[in-house]
């Protein structure tokens, strides 16, 4: 016979006492009976599962043997569990000749129950004994039969043993060990299929937020005028700055904007570009300078072209920076600051006045200070002395507010938007709003809500790598700054110009790629070629004009005169080129450290100092590029010689910009020294680094 599988200990000890009370009723020794009655029985007990213990008792009537793994007559004995028992309970029956009792088992269902019972299976003459108690220490290793006289007759050991056998028994089935395999492979499929639809949706979720990010964002042509200038040159290892314009729109083209900024009359009206500031990262993300222009700075805006209807603005000298954002939008204002600086912009960010009160909200306030109490009504800026966390509406107050602070300009208002960014700047570099992934979230709801980018700046990757370019920059690198100014002839009481000399010389070192703070290490040139210069017949040389500015138109041919006048001493190949250029300095670009030698032949000629020298991978031959600070002649002017700031024009009350400074408004005694390599002391510099910097409120507005 074959051995059947399956019992578990308890089922096997109510099997084994089934037996033994059908060796009482059959003590002539009809075993095979019996065999056959247990199998049923056993196959009873393992349907029954847990209630084993009432298969074995109220099941069991008549002379049924309980075995689970019972072994026919012929079948080797011990060879079950269960047939081992039965075995020796017939020989014991047949030993006492006499009825035989059926021993106490306990079962699976015995658990519920304080003490555990087990019912007495049938006897020979179908009454049933009393329950008996079996202690719940012995569980399903006691199985005793006793005969008549009441002796002992078999321990609890026989059950115990029957029952590590089945368990044996179970263990080695061929069968039992490939449905666990499979049930674990069952498993396995189903929990890696959950973690899949987990990470998918995970993805899933992430992809769509990220566009919903994407679709916050509003986008706009970068630059609507028509000379739109090249990218700045990359330094000798390939690095090229970033220029991004950041532009405060007073926009009151929303409930919410007319709410915040007031003037509803002017609810229909174009936007107006109130706040600009250039923000220069540098090739080698070591520093940040940014300068900011005066609102009602009288600048040439260059013809724009709207990009929504056609509309055609046409260039005019006679509005000031503010306007050129309604000539079509922001990319209008990109033109006006390239015509006004020679410095290419890279990417612009506008945000209006809602924004403005986003994003303070989003990054939990920004610390500003005022050294007296201030109130503003035009602005409803309203603080004690002292420093203040301003958020919501009272950030878009401070950064409006113009008569409150200084002299009542606009020059005093751009100095409050210095201390603002600057400690905005810090508090997010410290990453105290960065920590929380809802906070996380609501700065970035916020900041591509607010902002309007151009389209090459357009997703939230790019403007990511933007931040993580800027966040490279230490806290005390970063410099602020304003424009140099003089009062505007044209209208000396409302708007200003650039200030000739100072305004240029800032604008250069930008363009030039020059840290403001005065900081930058000194270029380690490294061994100087030691291949000598090529015959000056034999040097390939370009001549730019660079000499237009905003204040000053191009100076006539001054390329093709300076080419000329190269060929006159020798270099024979140097041509001249009419692409527009426009930037401060003079300067000599080569491409290769072996071309050095030929580019100082060129600068030995012309008069022009080493500091001019510059190598770059984006030029394809040595280039010279003649600068505002060259407008006439063939020689460069000597140090010293170049034209000097006018300070002649009587400044703006109070004003800083045209030099002066101080209560008095005395000349520094310190003037800048030319040749310095930082921001002139007329841009009011302030570092990004400076935690004590206070806004001096205009005595009109104290309170």
């Amino acid at each position: 016979m074959r051995q059947s599988s399956g019992a578990r200990g308890s089922a096997g000890s109510a099997d084994a006492s089934a037996g033994e009370s059908a060796g009482a009723a059959q003590a002539d020794g009809e075993v095979s009976a019996a065999e056959k009655s247990g199998r049923r029985a056993a196959r009873r007990a393992r349907k029954s599962g847990a209630t084993g213990g009432k298969a074995a008792g109220a099941d069991a009537t008549g002379p049924r043997a309980a075995d689970t793994d019972a072994q026919g007559p012929s079948g080797p004995e011990g060879s079950g569990a269960g047939g081992s028992s039965d075995a020796r309970a017939a020989e014991t029956t047949e030993a006492a000749g006499g009825e035989g009792t059926k021993g106490k088992g306990r079962t699976g269902s015995d658990t519920d129950s304080k003490d555990d019972d087990a019912e007495s299976g049938p006897t020979a003459g179908g009454e049933r004994p009393a329950k008996a108690t079996i202690p719940r220490a012995r569980g399903a290793d006691t199985a005793g039969t006793t005969g008549a006289e009441g002796n002992e007759v078999v321990s609890g050991t026989s059950g115990r043993k029957a029952t590590r056998k089945a368990a044996h028994a179970k263990k080695a089935d061929p069968k039992d060990r490939a449905a666990k395999r499979k049930r674990t492979a069952r498993i396995a499929r189903w929990t890696a299929l959950a973690l899949a639809v987990i990470v998918l949706g995970a993805a899933t979720a992430g992809y769509f937020y990220y566009e919903h990010l994407n679709g916050n964002l509003k986008k706009s042509n970068l630059n609507l005028g028509d000379k739109q200038l090249d990218r700045s040159a990359a330094n000798a290892a390939g690095q090229r700055p970033l220029n991004i314009l950041i532009l405060g729109s007073d926009s009151r083209n929303s409930k919410e904007n007319v709410a915040l900024g007031g003037a509803r009359e002017d609810a229909g009206r174009k936007p107006l570009a109130d706040v600009q500031m250039l923000v220069h990262v540098s090739a080698d993300r070591s520093n940040m300078s940014v300068i900011s222009v005066p609102r009602d700075t009288r600048v040439t805006i260059p013809k724009c072209t709207d990009p929504e209807d056609g509309t055609v603005y046409k260039e005019t000298d006679r509005q000031i920076i503010n306007t050129s954002l309604m000539n079509g939008g922001p990319g209008c204002t990109v033109a006006a600051w390239e015509e006004l600086t020679g410095i290419p912009v890279d990417h612009f960010m506008m945000i209006d006045f809602a924004g403005v009160v986003s994003m303070a909200d989003a990054v939990g306030g920004v610390p500003v200070c005022v050294d007296a109490n201030v109130y503003d009504k035009d602005s409803g800026l309203r603080l004690t002395k002292g420093s203040h966390k301003v958020k919501g509406e009272q950030a878009l107050q401070w950064l409006r507010t113009r008569h409150g602070f200084e002299d009542g300009s606009d020059i005093g208002r751009t100095h409050a938007q210095h201390i603002y960014m600057n400690a905005m700047v810090r508090q997010l570099k410290s990453g105290t709003k960065l920590s929380d992934p809802g906070q996380l979230t609501d700065l970035a709801e916020a900041a591509t809500k607010a902002l309007t980018v151009d389209k090459d700046l357009g997703s939230v990757k790019k403007l990511y790598d933007l931040g993580n370019d800027m966040k490279r920059v230490p806290s005390g690198r970063i410099t602020m700054t304003t424009m140099p100014w003089v009062s505007d002839p044209l209208d000396p009481d409302a708007h200003v110009i650039p200030k000739p000399g100072d305004a240029d010389k800032l604008f250069s070192l930008v363009r030039n790629d020059i840290a403001l703070d005065g900081k930058d290490k000194k270029s380690d040139k490294g061994p100087k070629p030691t291949v000598p210069a090529a015959p000056k017949g034999a040097i390939a040389l370009t001549v730019f004009n660079g000499t237009g500015t905003a204040v000053q138109p191009p100076a006539t041919r001054r390329a093709s005169d300076i080419a000329e006048f190269l060929v006159k001493e020798g270099f024979t190949k140097a041509t001249s080129d009419s692409t527009p250029r426009a930037q401060a300095d003079t300067t000599i670009t080569y491409p290769k450290t072996a071309q050095r030698p030929d580019a100082e032949a060129v600068a030995k000629a012309l008069g022009l100092p080493e500091s001019a020298l510059r190598m770059s991978p984006t030029v394809d031959q040595v280039t010279l590029v003649i600068g505002g600070d060259w407008r006439t002649g063939t020689k460069y002017p000597k140090t010293g010689e170049a034209e000097e700031s006018d300070s002649s024009e009587e400044p703006t009350a109070g004003a800083t910009g045209d030099g002066k400074s101080g209560e008095n408004g005395k000349k520094d005694d310190k003037g800048d020294k030319d040749g310095d390599n930082k921001a002139p002391k007329s841009s009011d510099p302030l570092s990004g680094g400076d935690t004590s910097a206070c806004m001096n409120v205009n005595p009109l507005n104290r309170f």
